[in-house]
């Protein structure tokens, strides 16, 4: 019989060694090596022999594979459901992460109670609240339904002798890092024991078809605790974003075998729980100030979905020999580059301005299309003019202050036409391809930063 032996796995990235080093060889990072004992393959502590994952599968043509799409198990949270690409797929692992009271419980027990009583039996296994916790906000929620069964557990093996007793449509596991596997002598949480207990859980998914759901506690980085490989083996990984101090809540996918990956679904946390918000854009346009100086209008893609945010700048004379650059839902180096394009470019003079950007509402943008759009805020701001409250920008900023062509072009113009605006500024080239712009919006293609800030500013 094999004998057990320790390793040491790096907590950032899963690269493992031999020894305990201080630094991982990997990834660079310091203090991540994690010490863990690995069970013999043959046998596990308790004596168990483990068997290989096995799909009973056989080889077929990919021309005689037939796609059925009805399978999805829909639910009346469309926002959820379109995050996952349409639907609960039955026999899918999805990993659900976010910050301590985010409201991650919450979602996933109205998921239950909707998922229990159009389609069958969910099982709701928490290793972290007793029976009567959970019932307690089962009754905020006004979850009443019957096939919705709640059990405290930590034992792996007894997580899935339930499993099969129940034979749920769906599994929610709350969370991956209480759990405790046979195949893992480490203490629940660790390295060893998140991977090991994840395993399993794939193969009961694959098996016998149940979609199992995983919540993933979170590191101060924001990232899901344990290695990244805990990523590679689910199906879905979704992040629940959101300050606690802000109503709104963003369900981001950032993987979906089953999907497109950073689809975003909006939701707002309220006193019985967390209802979606239909219309993000016109939410979070609700408070806009028209023609305040600093306000701009950004149409960005989360994922399939065109989105429109309010940028807020604000820029003042600084008492420092180094001013500050503080940005809030943007990209801290994008606000360096377009503050520096701005000043080099369009003679704006920021070289002794404190300057702070924001992004109403919690949302995050990443993608460059939204350039413009902070630069127009920046400029307003700067020189005290406000911006035509009609007009909505998109366009990605080069170093040489040219307006660089964004992608679905069209659909960030038709959601902007829904929401009453009429006009937006675009980069030239694009503009020129866009024959049948949707009606009722003009485009005003700008070539360069420069022509777009004189374009926008009100006198």
């Amino acid at each position: 019989m094999a004998k057990d032996r320790v390793q040491y796995v790096c907590s950032n990235c899963g690269r493992t060694t031999p020894t305990y080093m201080g630094r991982c060889p990997k990834c660079g990072e310091f203090d991540t090596m994690a010490r863990e004992v690995v069970v013999s393959e043959t046998k596990t502590k308790s004596g168990k022999t483990r068997r290989p994952v096995s799909f009973n599968s056989t080889p077929q043509r990919i021309r005689d594979i037939v796609i059925d799409n009805t399978m999805r198990m829909k639910l009346p949270l469309t926002e959820f459901s379109r995050v996952l690409g349409g639907g609960i797929v039955p026999g899918s692992l999805v990993l659900l992460g976010g910050d301590p009271g985010i409201g991650k419980s919450t979602l996933l027990l109205s998921v239950a109670d909707m998922t229990a009583k159009a389609h069958g039996a969910v099982l709701y296994l928490s290793g972290e609240e007793s029976a009567q916790q959970i019932k307690m906000r089962a009754k905020r929620l006004d979850t009443h339904a019957d096939d919705l069964y709640i059990a405290t557990e930590t034992s792996v093996s007894a997580m899935v002798s339930h499993i099969q007793e129940i034979k749920p449509v769906l599994v929610i596991i709350d969370s991956i890092q209480t759990c405790v596997s046979d195949d893992s002598s480490s203490a629940a949480g660790s390295v060893s024991q998140v991977r090991a207990a994840a395993a399993i859980f794939q193969e009961v998914a694959k098996t016998t078809g149940v979609t199992i759901f995983l919540v993933g506690h979170v590191t101060k980085s924001g990232t899901i605790a344990g290695p990244r490989v805990l990523e590679h083996i689910v199906d879905t990984v979704l992040y629940l974003e959101g300050d606690q101090f802000h109503r709104f809540r963003l369900l981001r996918s950032v993987k979906n075998r089953f999907g497109a990956t950073s689809e975003v679904g909006v939701f707002e946390m309220e006193a019985d729980g967390m209802q979606e918000v239909t219309n993000p854009s016109e939410a979070f346009l609700a408070e806009r100030q028209i023609n305040a100086p600093g306000s701009s209008i950004a149409i960005t893609m989360e994922g399939t979905r065109p989105l429109l945010v309010e940028i807020q700048a604000l820029t003042s004379s600084t008492a420092f020999a180094n001013p500050r650059r503080t940005a809030n839902g943007v990209d801290y180096n994008r606000l360096l580059l377009v503050s520096a394009v701005l000043s080099k470019r369009v003679r704006v003079k920021l070289f002794d301005k404190d300057i702070f950007a924001n992004v109403i509402g919690g949302m995050t943008i990443d993608e460059p299309a939204s350039d413009l759009a902070l630069a127009i805020a920046i400029a307003s701001s700067n020189k005290d003019k406000p911006v035509h409250a009609d007009m909505a920008f998109v366009g990605e900023i080069g170093l040489s202050g040219e307006l660089r062509a964004v992608s679905q072009l069209e659909q960030r113009l038709k959601e902007a036409s829904k929401l009453g605006f009429k006009r937006c500024v675009v980069p030239r080239l694009q503009g020129r391809r866009l024959k049948n712009p949707p009606e009722g919006m003009e485009m005003i293609p700008c070539r360069s930063l420069s022509e777009a800030v004189d374009v926008a500013l009100i006198g």
